[in-house]
C-alpha cells in the first residue's frame, strides 16, 4: 500500500483524476477525449498509466459503454471529492484575497459545546457570515492529532492527555463540573423524596458508561476507586450524549453522568443527581 501511494504522490496529475471524472460521465472514451480537448490516444495512455500505478483496471467494458468496476468506483469517488476540493480551496483563497470569508475548523469536546463553543460561533458566524465555521467533537486525545495534521485550526480540550503538552499553546478556560443524572422516575430519587443519594447508592444499579477511552471514563472510575467501589459490571458503554440520554428516559433504572454543561440542556427529561461521593 505504501509504494502504491508513493507512486501517486510522485507521479499522479490532476488531468487523470479530470479524465476519470469525464469518462464515468460520458461512458465513451471518444466523448471524454473530445470533452477534454485531447486525442483519443492521448486519453487511453493516460488512462493506462493510472492503471498501471494502482495495479488495477478501472473500467469495462458494457453495452452501455465504459463502466467503472469495484476499483473504478472507488477511486472515482475520490477523484469526485479531490476535484471538490480543489474548487473549495480556490473558493476560499479568492475570499482571503479580497479580504472576505475564510475556513475557520474548531476542534472540541461535548462539555465545551453549550457553553463555550455554540455561543462563539454563533457570534462570530453573525460578524462574518461570508466565515465558514465547521464544528468537530471528539475526544481531546484524537483532537490532538487532528490539530498536529492540520486538520482543524484550535481544539478546545485538554492538552494533559498528550505525551507532549507543553509543544501546545494552552489556555484555560473554565473547569469541568460533572453531573451524576438519572430519569426523573428513577426509584432512588422517589425512595429519598428528592434528598441527596451516595456513590454507593447507585454503585450496583444499571449504568450508562463512557468506552474505555474516553476520559469521563477514568473520571468516573477515579470517583468511585476514592469511594471504595469497583466500576458497574456490563454497562451500557456509549460515547453519544444523545444515546445515553435518551436511554435514561426510556429506563427508571439506569444512571450515567454528563457534563454539567449538557445534562443542563437536557433538565426536563432527566434529573441531576444531588451526589456525594463517600
Amino acid at each position: 500500500m505504501k509504494n502504491t501511494l508513493d507512486v501517486l504522490m510522485s507521479r499522479l496529475r490532476m488531468k487523470q483524476l479530470q479524465l476519470l471524472i469525464a469518462l464515468d460521465d460520458h461512458k465513451s472514451l471518444h466523448k471524454t477525449a473530445g470533452a477534454m480537448a485531447m486525442t483519443q490516444s492521448a486519453a487511453s495512455k493516460a488512462l493506462a498509466e493510472l492503471e498501471s500505478m494502482l495495479e488495477a483496471p478501472l473500467f469495462e467494458r458494457a453495452k452501455t459503454g465504459l463502466i467503472p468496476n469495484p476499483f473504478g468506483c472507488c477511486v472515482v469517488r475520490y477523484a469526485r471529492v479531490l476535484a471538490a476540493d480543489l474548487s473549495s480551496l480556490c473558493q476560499e483563497v479568492a475570499q482571503i484575497r479580497a479580504g472576505t470569508g475564510g475556513r475557520l475548523t474548531v476542534g472540541t469536546i461535548m462539555d465545551a459545546v453549550p457553553g463555550v463553543v455554540a455561543p462563539i460561533a454563533n457570534d462570530m458566524h453573525a460578524k462574518h457570515p461570508d466565515l465558514a465555521i465547521e464544528i468537530v467533537e471528539d475526544t481531546s486525545a484524537n483532537m490532538l492529532v487532528m490539530l498536529d495534521d492540520g486538520r482543524v485550526d484550535l481544539v478546545i480540550g485538554r492538552a494533559s492527555v498528550s505525551d507532549q503538552p507543553s509543544k501546545y499553546h494552552y489556555q484555560p478556560l473554565t473547569d469541568e463540573p460533572m453531573s451524576v443524572v438519572v430519569g426523573r422516575d428513577h426509584p432512588q430519587l422517589s425512595e429519598r423524596g428528592g434528598r441527596e443519594v451516595s456513590l454507593a447508592d447507585l454503585a450496583k444499579l444499571r449504568w450508562v458508561t463512557y468506552p474505555t477511552y474516553m476520559p469521563m471514563n477514568a473520571l468516573l472510575e477515579r470517583e468511585l476507586d476514592l469511594a471504595g467501589l469497583t466500576m458497574p459490571a456490563n454497562p451500557i458503554s456509549t460515547a453519544s450524549p444523545l444515546v445515553t440520554v435518551t436511554l435514561l428516559q426510556q429506563s427508571e433504572e439506569l444512571v450515567s453522568i454528563l457534563p454539567a454543561s449538557v445534562a443542563r440542556l437536557f433538565e426536563s427529561t432527566v434529573c441531576c443527581a444531588s451526589c456525594r461521593s463517600r
